[in-house]
């Protein structure tokens, strides 16, 4: 199910992590990569949002992290 997650909701989710440890984007499971987070933005007006843009490829993305998404077989 898709869903627009919030500001409020993604800092909550992430308060429950370990402050030290490195966050990494899992974007598409046909080229199963963690990517860098870039830049944030906050934008006004129609399209108003925060944007977090990617930056660049890290690594293959694990198994273990593949089979929590339910990436293993796509």
């Amino acid at each position: 199910m898709r869903y627009k997650i919030t500001v409020g909701q993604l800092v909550r989710q992430l308060q429950n992590f370990d402050p030290d440890l490195p966050v990494c984007l899992a974007i598409n499971p046909d080229w199963p990569y963690a990517h860098r987070i870039g830049r944030i933005l906050e934008i006004t007006g129609s399209n108003e949002a925060v944007y977090i843009a990617e930056d660049g490829q890290e690594c293959v993305l694990p198994p273990a992290v593949r089979n929590q998404l339910d990436w293993a077989n796509v």
